[in-house]
């Protein structure tokens, strides 16, 4: 079967911009007016050429969003919502570096006063939480910034 050379030249235009997952890329051209066989059809096509490749693409997203500052479970609902299938979340979740500092630094920033009030505490710790933290990683943090005495200095 011939590919529709204006379904490639779609698909072309589309990649030039930035990587996409193959997912995307066939709902970016279904949205543009190719039929979905079409563009399965040329989504196969650059995926035989390595031009789309899920596996490498989640592992730049894992970086992408950790680098950023989002926890885990954060990066997950963005492997998701690129439709990047479950089979390779693992994979491309080894590549998720330690976070200990970037959990800190983000904890210290949202602590406004020496001695933070619960609902100062809460809200700090609930943004974490939004970020794709998790309950452990940020109870550690909690651990290690409340109970240092220097943090306070550090961050004036």
């Amino acid at each position: 079967m011939a590919l529709p050379e204006q379904a490639k030249a779609r698909a072309l235009r589309i990649l030039e911009r930035r990587d996409v997952s193959r997912k995307e890329l066939t709902d970016k051209l279904t949205a543009k007016g190719e039929s979905p066989e079409d563009a399965a059809a040329v989504a196969d096509w650059l995926e035989d050429l390595g031009v789309i490749n899920d596996a490498r693409y989640a592992g730049m997203v894992v970086r992408h969003y950790a680098a950023k500052g989002y926890g885990k479970s954060r990066i997950q609902n963005e492997l998701y919502r690129h439709g990047i299938g479950k089979e390779l979340w693992e994979e491309a979740l080894e590549q998720y570096p330690e976070q200990e500092e970037t959990i800190d630094r983000l904890l210290r920033a949202r602590l406004k006063h020496p001695d933070p009030d619960r609902a100062e505490i809460k809200k700090a710790t609930d943004a974490l939480l939004r970020r794709g933290f998790s309950w452990s990683e940020i109870n550690a943090a909690k651990d290690r910034v409340l109970g240092s005495n220097d943090y306070y200095e550090e961050s004036i």
